[in-house]
């Protein structure tokens, strides 16, 4: 029975009693509901802003046959502009907080996030090269997706030649080659040119939604959404292996398998998120631990919470992005500046919550 319990995570009020259900419950839809007032929301803020009457009006006239007593330059703006910024920040945001809840379940690490195995740099590399070859936008995903793939890649590799503890290994390999794609990275901007092509790589780096069209969401929703699916449909198993190893063989499942596929998985929708945003820290470490404090550790209940806390928090940041300043600040240096804080205070309030 106690081995049991560990493996549901289960904590504070039985899931059995009525406030357990009904915390279970209130608190996804509770998240659920913010969410889609923060998306409605979205379509109104920016140097064009949009009444909330004809938000809703826009939006339901692509579904329902209604009379237009908007301008076509209101509809434009949210179809073509906003709308495929929004779905980015949306699936970027839960993308980022489902790997790092996965990354820390699977390797029992609360400070372990989604570029621990040297996606983020990867990518960075792979973006600065297409801009030093070539600088179109598709190149620039293209070799972006590819380079955190091979970075993956790369320290999986290692971690199978090294002796010892396989997620130590892989763990110190994917620090090995962040170190050395990183290097690169410096490299190619110290030979770019300082007028057209550094700016480029580096704004790229900070993070940014401004330039998302309905072809960059398409070429990276796929396999996003590929890979949280498969995540969700196996995060019961994270709780097995947040066990341990010897423990979870012992309850038959095969350690080497979920280990793997749940690497894969992380890394696509990793690869994929950075290809289109550029690199966004925090997210993917911090959202996960706020997701332990509402519904505990149990990976069936934090998955969910995780993303939605995570696509919530990501469209907040990129809407604080283009309406603080007169210019739009990065998405990147708002994450870290709120990020870099809030971690800290959970790091001294909630230490309880991971274990």
């Amino acid at each position: 029975m106690q081995r049991a319990s560990q493996i549901e995570g289960r904590g504070g009020a039985s899931p059995f009693s009525v406030s357990g259900r009904l915390k279970r419950v209130s608190i996804p839809v509770a998240l659920a509901a913010v969410l889609v007032l923060l998306f409605l929301f979205s379509f109104g803020l920016g140097r064009y802003p949009v009444g909330p009457a004809n938000v809703v009006k826009i939006l339901v006239s692509h579904v329902l046959p209604i009379d237009h007593t908007w301008s076509e330059a209101e509809d434009t703006v949210m179809m073509q502009i906003r709308l495929p910024r929004i779905l980015a920040s949306l699936l970027v945001g839960a993308s980022l907080a489902l790997a790092g809840a996965s990354f820390q379940g699977l390797f029992r690490n609360p400070l372990v996030s989604p570029d621990i195995l040297g996606v983020s740099a990867g990518a960075g590399f792979g973006a600065a090269l297409a801009i030093l070859l070539s600088g179109t936008t598709v190149v620039v995903q293209i070799l972006a997706f590819a380079g955190g793939l091979v970075a993956v890649a790369i320290s999986y590799g290692i971690s199978r030649m090294v002796r010892g503890s396989t997620t130590l290994s892989l763990i110190l390999a994917g620090m090995a080659i962040s170190s050395l794609f990183g290097a690169l990275l410096s490299l190619l901007k110290y030979i770019a040119d300082p007028v057209d092509q550094l700016p480029a790589i580096t704004y790229w780096l900070m993070g940014s939604f401004a330039s998302v069209d309905n072809r960059d969401l398409i070429f990276a929703a796929i396999p996003m959404l590929v890979g949280m699916a498969v995540l969700v449909l196996i995060r019961w198993r994270l709780n097995v292996l947040a066990m341990g190893e010897e423990e979870a063989l012992a309850l038959g499942t095969r350690t080497g398998q979920v280990r793997a596929l749940t690497i894969v998985c992380c890394t696509m929708v990793t690869a994929s998120s950075v290809c289109i945003s550029g690199t966004i820290g925090w997210v993917g470490l911090v959202i996960p631990h706020i997701g332990r404090m509402l519904v505990g550790p149990n990976h069936k209940r934090l998955i969910p919470v995780s993303m939605l806390l995570g696509a919530a928090y990501l469209l907040l940041i990129d809407d604080m992005c283009r309406t603080a300043a007169s210019v739009e600040i990065p998405i990147g240096i708002l994450t870290a500046i709120v990020g870099v804080p809030f971690f800290v205070y959970l790091l001294r309030k909630s230490g309880r919550g991971w274990a």
